[in-house]
């Protein structure tokens, strides 16, 4: 998507008046897992994305791996916001709730909004369907859907109908009724067909039977839209192109921006990369996006386990390579003794936690933010690293930038958080220009002319990398204590005193190269200021936004670095009366804080593996200002 200088704002988001169904519209697609409710989301973002939408979606994925068919247990969902103006979050309430099965409508319909509209696959309200799903009967014929006005389609009988001539058999028939769904959708939204035709056959050019089949189904639920005149059934939406800054865009998920990040990290350094990890939910798609790259400058390594591949990454940092690896809270639990290694080694290394629903198992399919006190203290020993944390797909992009930066300045793992939210969610992203003023080259601290491999730099106190084969750069290097000066093991108290400062005060110097931490939206000082971090980004901008539409004396400031914490943080919190902390853990940030400033810090928490809420937060404000007066 290019969008040209004709499309800048013309007035302040803040000024635009927000009408749900006229500036922007939620939808959410459910069913089944077999009923490939992911991809007809995903195919829905792409095309509103060439049409010029801003957008967020929230893939919410089942926890087991194949649950009985028809089950509460087994249902995918697939929610996306479409809007003229600045979109954030995948939207409180849906607009139109597409259930493909009885189950989908069990588990989804709670959060519609009134009015709202349903579309339903009738041809699977069945009596067998209905009890799997927890129905005494069927809830269209009862007042339990009373608010929604509900479209009662056979949508399966429609598709098998539709591909009828070209002999697929009726389980492979079925598996289209995903894009027959879209097909209907795509026409209520007057969004085109093409972008979702072009990737069908390339998809499937390998096939082209199956090809032909998706295509007839999208065209055939588009037809349907087309020739049954639903307009007094079925709204036809108007979703305006929205305002944004000219440029060249494409629809990004955080997994991707953080590969596309990592890889020009490692250029902007002069470096290659090997990125090794073990596969876990939901950290695997960035070991399949950068795997699937291409990049010669990029090497991957699928582990036997987690400890080996975080082993393979300090390996390839030894060996003058930028090592990173990846994983979850548990992954990272295992990987937790070798990164000390790294740390006692001094050796640079990127750590990316997409954090999921814990403890052990936990909700491996859904969103949480809990991994900070892990990330911040949990290793043993006096072990501090930098840690960063993404707010939002295309934020995960400069924070890989950022977090290779630091680990190459003070020659340390740096812990880059990200989380299942981020990762799968999809928005708009305009690509930066990296040969552009921006990005500035990632400096590293190679040994200079007569160094030493444990000369250190007199600011940031990182050491000299020194890779094997370099004359003169023979060293020892290892877990157990080094001596400052030579490398060489060391027992001696004071040395080990003095180690545990420098591993201290390099992390803590870093705080004088950080940006000075700015408010997001609001003033510098008032009532009540929300602060938030990680994928909490989007619910308390747009509710912060809405709060100050209405008179509301609140501002927003969103952390990036969490450890070390800006230098002006304590300053910024001293100027207002009361804090806030939303967060999806228990209060982890909320505490950090307390343990830092001397001052009152608010908390409000939720643990649910779902998102915060717009509404949410926005009583939360309401409720803490009420208070305040």
């Amino acid at each position: 998507m290019i969008v040209s200088e004709q499309s800048t704002l013309d007035v302040p988001f803040e000024t635009i008046p927000l009408k749900p169904e006229e500036d922007f519209v939620r939808i959410r697609f459910a069913g089944d897992s077999g009923d490939g409710v992911q991809l007809t989301g995903s195919r829905f973002a792409e095309a509103s994305a060439d049409f010029g939408n801003d957008f967020s979606t929230f893939p919410d994925y089942p926890a087991e791996i194949r649950a009985p068919v028809g089950t509460t247990y087994g249902v995918s969902a697939f929610s996306i916001n479409i809007g003229r103006t600045e979109i954030q979050t995948f939207g409180d309430e849906p607009d139109v709730l597409v259930a493909l099965n009885p189950a989908a409508l069990k588990t989804n319909f709670a959060d519609l909004r009134d009015g709202g509209l349903v579309i339903v696959d009738e041809g699977t309200f069945n009596d067998r369907n209905l009890i799997k799903a927890g129905y005494d009967g069927d809830p269209r014929e009862d007042d339990s859907l009373g608010h929604a006005r509900i479209l009662s389609i056979d949508i399966s009988s429609l598709t098998l109908k539709a591909v009828e001539d070209l002999n697929l058999g009726q389980k492979n028939a079925l598996r289209c009724k995903n894009m027959w769904t879209l097909g209907l959708v795509l026409w209520m939204f007057g969004r085109s067909r093409e972008t979702v035709i072009k990737w069908l056959n390339g998809k499937f050019a390998k096939v082209p039977d199956i090809a032909e089949a998706n295509v007839i189904a999208l065209n055939a639920g588009h037809a349907y839209g087309e020739t049954m005149e639903l307009h007094g059934e079925v709204p036809h939406y108007d979703i305006e192109p929205a305002h944004i800054e000219p440029g060249t865009y494409r629809a990004v998920t955080g997994a991707e921006a953080l590969a596309i990040g990592l890889q020009s990290a490692t250029k902007l350094a002069g470096l290659e990369m090997v990125f090794a990890s073990y596969p876990i939910t939901p950290a695997s798609p960035l070991l399949h996006a950068l795997a699937n790259s291409g990049d010669p400058d990029v090497g991957i390594f699928q582990a036997e386990d987690e400890i080996a591949a975080i082993c393979a990454a300090i390996g390839a940092s030894f060996a003058g390579k930028l090592g990173v690896t990846s994983s979850s809270g548990p992954g990272i639990a295992l990987k937790t003794e070798a990164m000390g290694l790294a740390i006692s080694a001094e050796l640079p290394l990127v750590v990316v936690n997409v954090q999921r629903g814990g403890p052990s198992t936990g909700l491996p399919t859904k969103t949480e933010q809990s991994d900070l006190f892990q990330a911040v203290f949990g290793r043993n020993g006096d072990a501090p690293v930098p840690v960063i944390a993404a707010s939002r797909p295309s934020d995960c992009f400069e924070c890989a930038i950022e977090a290779t930066r630091l680990a190459l300045k003070i020659m340390s793992p740096v812990i880059l958080l990200s989380d299942g939210y981020i990762s799968n969610m999809t928005e708009p992203w305009r690509l930066p220009d990296l040969d552009g003023d921006a990005f500035a080259p990632i400096e590293t601290t190679r040994a200079l002319n007569g160094d030493t491999p444990f000369d250190r730099d007199s600011e940031s106190l990182g050491r000299r990398w020194v890779a094997p084969g370099t004359p003169g750069g023979a060293h020892r290097i290892g877990g157990l204590e080094k001596d400052f000066a030579s490398g060489n093991v060391s027992y001696d108290p004071d040395n080990h005193q003095l180690m545990t400062d420098v591993r201290h005060d390099k992390v803590q110097k870093l705080a004088a190269i950080i940006p000075d931490q700015t408010v997001d939206q609001g003033t510098t000082s008032g009532k009540l200021a929300i602060v938030s971090w990680g994928s909490t980004y989007g619910a308390i901008r747009i509710a912060v936004m809405r709060a100050r539409h209405r008179g509301l004396d609140v501002s927003h400031i969103h952390l990036r670095h969490m450890w070390p914490l800006p230098p002006n943080l304590h300053e910024l919190l001293g100027n207002y009366d009361r804090i806030l902390v939303p967060e999806l853990n228990s209060g982890q940030l909320a505490t950090l804080l307390r343990s830092q400033f001397d001052r009152r810090i608010d908390q409000t928490n939720k643990v649910t593996g779902q998102p915060w809420k717009v509404r949410e937060i926005n009583e939360k404000i309401s409720e803490f200002l009420e208070q305040a007066s």
